[in-house]
């Protein structure tokens, strides 16, 4: 067990064996620029450049963890970046499962994609990237089991309510300087019930305006 993912254990941020087992594969390192590399098991964000970072592992493994995702789900990342999440997840939801990355930034969107394919997630077609608007999701694949966002929206966005599917479960930051995340989990066609967990940051979620 790497001491990174020891501590969030002890710290009570990783739990499930599943999320557990596929922070222990999908290394850390893999997804950050060759400057950072040093600091790959140090729990903060990272820049990937383009103004991005990758995000603390603390946050992603909450986020997760409130996700749930599970073998063989079809899962939307919005705000793929480095592709470390998108790995994490093709990783969990396993051969029967799919997962496909939205990135707005198209070199972010190519870096994403060569990480993840270090795992054959690409060549598997386990996970699928594109660049494009997150805040308009991808309604030719919908519904999705799960969303996972990984920028934050002032508002949550009706088109991504829209495509998740009747029991699948979204998670958002939402919020300007400092956030909130919301868990959303879909009960009917129109019907949703909320949590909200505060005192996160991320970079926004950005609008193409065209």
């Amino acid at each position: 067990m790497g001491n990174l993912n020891q501590k969030l254990i002890d710290l009570g941020y990783l739990k499930t064996p599943r999320i557990i087992q596929a922070f222990e594969k999908i290394k850390r390192r893999d997804f950050v620029i060759s400057e950072l590399v040093y600091q790959a098991e140090e729990n903060v964000p990272l820049s990937i450049g383009h103004g991005q970072t990758i995000s603390q592992p603390l946050t992603v493994a909450f986020m997760l963890e409130l996700l749930d995702p599970r073998e063989g789900q079809k899962i939307l990342d919005i705000g793929s970046g480095s592709g470390w999440t998108t790995a994490l997840l093709a990783e969990i939801t396993g051969p029967a499962g799919k997962v496909f990355a939205i990135e707005r930034i198209d070199m972010l969107k190519d870096f994403g994609e060569n990480n993840a394919d270090k795992y054959g997630f690409i060549k598997s077609k386990r996970a699928v990237f594109q660049t494009g608007d997150g805040t308009k999701g991808l309604p030719e694949q919908a519904p999705f089991d799960r969303i996972h966002v990984g920028a934050a929206a002032n508002m949550i966005s009706q088109n991504l309510l829209d495509q998740l599917a009747v029991g699948g479960k979204m998670v958002i930051p939402q919020g300007i300087d400092f956030q909130d995340i919301v868990l959303i989990e879909k009960t009917g066609e129109k019907e949703y019930q909320q949590k909200k967990f505060p005192g996160f940051s991320f970079v926004p979620l950005i609008e193409n305006k065209d």
